[in-house]
């Protein structure tokens, strides 16, 4: 893979993490999970001019659990790009078998298709909340380890993608990029929780249509997948944006 392809799959993957945050499973749940890592009530986090110790606590806690996440994101990676190298004489059936299950997953999300595994949600639950920072690191480290209706498909579909690249550093790339796609926006969001609880009234009635978009992008990732055509996006790209 050269380096503008290489350029084009970490962007994917980046847009794949933050239709991952915008997605009817997690946006409107940003305030819950705030308040339950930092176990700071709703009403405080919501206050007109937070103290700034609780917005030391808020910034701190959603650190720690981007953390979390983020290192079973990158592990996962490297498992499946090494799994991906065992088999490394089948790379282009891997590829092809791959990209047909992110364009099912793809139609699932638009709503073409029905699949009722993935309507399921499976979490890895903490029955009480560890105490301290540690805590929110475990708790955003089994949010990785859970499987949300919205979530599971992008994310299945970054790690069945890490398990066609040739190079495990390139495996790790993708999937931290996809964190990266998660975290900012969540990490935005809890340092101006109240910014975000204006701006999601607007785009709550909008969440319909960004699982269509979900839905269209995962379609695009398989088929290119599926046929082995990054390049072709990359020289694509190239010739526009090398035009005087």
């Amino acid at each position: 893979m050269n380096s503008g392809t290489e350029s084009v799959s970490i962007i994917a993957a980046f847009i794949a993490g933050l239709l991952s945050f915008l997605s009817p499973c997690v946006l409107p749940l940003i305030p819950s999970y705030l308040s339950y890592i930092t176990g700071i009530t709703f009403g405080e986090l919501t206050q007109e001019a937070l103290p700034r110790r609780i917005r030391f606590l808020t910034a701190a806690h959603s650190l720690l659990f981007i953390l979390g996440f983020t290192l079973v994101f990158v592990l996962l990676g490297l498992s499946l790009t090494f799994a991906g190298g065992l088999l490394s004489r089948h790379r282009q059936v891997i590829s092809r078998i791959g990209g047909a299950i992110i364009i099912i997953f793809g139609l699932s999300i638009t709503g073409v298709i029905n699949l009722a595994f993935l309507q399921r949600e499976k979490k890895v639950e903490i029955k009480s909340r560890p105490a301290g920072y540690f805590g929110s690191f475990l708790i955003g480290s089994t949010f990785a380890l859970g499987w949300t209706p919205c979530v599971g498909p992008l994310l299945a579909s970054i790690l069945l993608w890490s398990s066609t690249e040739k190079d495990i550093a390139r495996g790790a790339a993708l999937l931290f990029s996809y964190s990266l796609g998660l975290a900012l926006p969540f990490f935005i969001s809890s340092v101006l929780i109240n910014n975000f609880l204006a701006y999601f009234k607007a785009a709550k009635k909008y969440l319909r249509v960004i699982s269509v978009i979900t839905g269209i992008f995962l379609i695009a990732v398989g088929i290119m997948l599926f046929t082995n055509s990054f390049g072709a996006l990359t020289g694509w790209f190239e010739r526009l944006f090398s035009r005087p």
